[in-house]
């Protein structure tokens, strides 16, 4: 198993993501443990993006619960339809988020936090998990994240 990662230096966003993310299927290839692969995986994006949180909350008893994450202190349970994740929850789909301020319901769980892309992980067609990933700059998220994030989603529903 790789103890480190890997990511060519004076790289773009977009090349960033497509050396990093074969490394985080090979991390996870092979390991069995749901909270090990999803800490490595958050370890990893922060490492290699320097964002201001990243982390998972779980489809729990009707609830998102707050999985592996890095970063500071979060939420610890988040309602159906509530905030960005309640969004990506309900909606199935990802949530881009330029200024979380001006997102309706948006949960502050840090006043740090201005912008926000939250994306699901399905399994049997229902929402098992979301990635939140939050920046302390407004429009820190795009296309290029939404895109090359959904590709590493597939990867985790495989292990779901």
């Amino acid at each position: 198993m790789a103890e480190s990662i890997f990511l060519p230096e004076a790289a773009t966003k977009a090349e960033k993501y497509e050396a990093l993310l074969p490394q985080l299927e090979a991390l996870t290839t092979g390991e069995s443990d749901l909270t090990a692969n999803l800490a490595n995986i958050s370890a990893a994006l922060k490492e290699a993006f320097g964002f201001f949180w990243v982390g998972f909350y779980l489809v729990k008893d009707a609830q998102l619960v707050l999985g592996p994450f890095q970063g500071p202190i979060a939420c610890t349970r988040i309602q159906y339809g509530k905030g960005v994740c309640g969004a990506a929850w309900k909606e199935g789909k990802t949530q881009l988020v330029p200024d979380v301020d001006a997102f309706p319901g948006h949960i502050a769980c840090s006043s740090a936090s201005k912008s926000e892309i939250v994306l699901p992980a399905l399994k049997n067609d229902k929402v098992a998990l979301v990635l939140d990933i939050d920046s302390d700059q407004l429009n820190d998220f795009d296309d290029t994240d939404a895109a090359h994030l959904e590709k590493l989603m597939r990867v985790i529903e495989r292990f779901l």
